[in-house]
């Protein structure tokens, strides 16, 4: 069998094995074990896995990751975050389902602080979808509202996927950062307008609200989220001002955190333990996927599969746009079977070297992929939010019902993808100006 056959053979059973529900981790760690091992014999096979591993948690940028995500479930586990949905469920209380869009802001400040979908969904569903309930807002507008809302988590910075490509592209992660920006704000308003041409066209879906907040009760209820906003500013503003890079800035924002958490009196043993216990449980799957994925590169290339589907590529021909087209479906199929790491990481050393052929910006790529795979958390069978969010609610909702309620921003999201693709500069303005 040659090593191209070897390669071949490799992926398929990539995909037969994700198929048959093996971990991602273990698959891409086995599978390019034996796949080396056949071209280049055990020693190369065993010499592959024993540098890997050393070589990615010894990552220096990668060590922004595990910060990051100590950051967020610190804010969620002290309770930093609880005065985000009361501060813009007042101030957007007299829009039309001004509910579900104080819900959209919410958790794009939350995001603002974890980087995490499941986190966003998850901590805001708790506090969102009863609210909702209570003033009668229709279900599936409000558990739909509060799925798709949080994958904004992934594109306003710090998102743990933009750093992930960072490392695997080795490109800029402060720049990835300011592109999430754009998409992320654009990702929020086409969020906000479906709810209100959804509640203007049809009010009962969501009734408006009898009662009415003075000023003082909103500037007071803007002075709640200080532990919120102080964050962001610490954290973007130092990195964006060129204070500390993006891997310094997981570490301060974790500290900053425990600052905060300890002078609101919140931060307490079990708190503490809980958000270590949790950044190492997820870091330990992440890093697993991570090593797998850059096994496979190093197979895929050793076999000649890159450059096979590099070649192809060419005598294809392919446009940009349509070469976009094609990615953007093989990511709206993994979606709806793989989370999106996993589906991230899988792909990226196909297209890669695809996307520097047609000479696209791999920041830009990063942020469009980014997009791409947060759209899976919520398709249907493995949306990742849509089940997160169920069992948070418990049994207030079932999770069809949740799917039905997320297909208008859906929608939306595919609208999104199609100008960022047509208008790059909705990524690019931010870093070719700032970065």
């Amino acid at each position: 069998m040659s090593d191209l056959q070897i390669g071949g053979l490799g992926l398929v059973s990539v995909i037969a094995l994700i198929a048959m529900r093996v971990p991602i981790g273990i698959t891409l760690v086995s599978v390019s074990y034996l796949g080396v091992w056949g071209i280049g014999g055990h020693m190369a096979a065993w010499g592959m896995l024993s540098v890997m591993p050393h070589t990615l948690v010894a990552s220096w940028t990668l060590s922004a990751v595990p910060m990051f995500l100590l950051m967020g479930f610190l804010c969620y586990h002290a309770k930093l975050t609880t005065g985000l949905f009361d501060a813009a469920r007042l101030w957007f209380q007299r829009l039309p389902g001004g509910l579900a869009i104080a819900s959209v802001f919410g958790c794009s400040g939350f995001a603002a602080i974890t980087g995490s979908s499941v986190a966003c969904a998850a901590a805001m569903g708790k506090i969102a979808v009863p609210e909702m309930i209570r003033h009668k807002y229709d279900l599936k507008l409000a558990t739909g509202t509060l799925a798709a809302s949080g994958t904004i988590g992934a594109l306003i910075p710090p998102s743990i996927p933009l750093i992930i490509y960072g490392v695997v592209a080795q490109v800029s992660i402060t720049k990835l950062f300011l592109g999430g920006i754009g998409v992320g704000l654009l990702t929020a308003f086409s969020y906000v307008l479906v709810i209100l041409i959804r509640t203007t066209l049809n009010p009962s879906l969501a009734p408006r609200l009898t009662e009415r907040a003075t000023l003082k009760e909103q500037v007071l209820a803007v002075k709640r989220t200080w532990p919120v906003v102080a964050l962001i500013i610490g954290v973007l503003g130092g990195l964006f001002g060129g204070l500390f890079t993006s891997t310094e800035a997981g570490a301060v924002g974790a500290l900053l955190a425990v600052v905060i958490a300890f002078f609101k009196k919140t931060l307490t043993r079990e708190s503490f333990s809980r958000s270590v216990n949790e950044t190492l449980i997820t870091c330990g799957s992440v890093f697993i996927v991570v090593l797998g994925a850059t096994m496979l590169t190093s197979f895929l290339t050793l076999s000649g599969v890159a450059g096979a589907i590099s070649e192809a590529a060419q005598v294809l021909n392919t446009s940009p746009v349509m070469l976009l087209v094609a990615i953007t479906l093989v990511y709206l199929f993994l979606g709806m079977f793989l989370e999106p790491i996993g589906a991230m990481l899988i792909t990226l050393p196909i297209f890669l070297p695809l996307i520097g052929m047609a000479k696209l910006d791999l920041i830009w790529f990063g942020v469009f992929v980014a997009k791409l795979v947060e759209i899976g958390m919520i398709t249907p069978p493995v949306g990742l939010n849509v089940f997160v969010l169920s069992s948070t609610i418990g049994k207030i909702a079932p999770t069809d019902l949740i799917f039905r309620g997320v297909l208008w921003f859906f929608v939306a999201d595919i609208v999104v993808v199609g100008m960022i693709i047509a208008w790059p500069d909705i990524i690019m303005f931010f870093p070719r100006t700032f970065g």
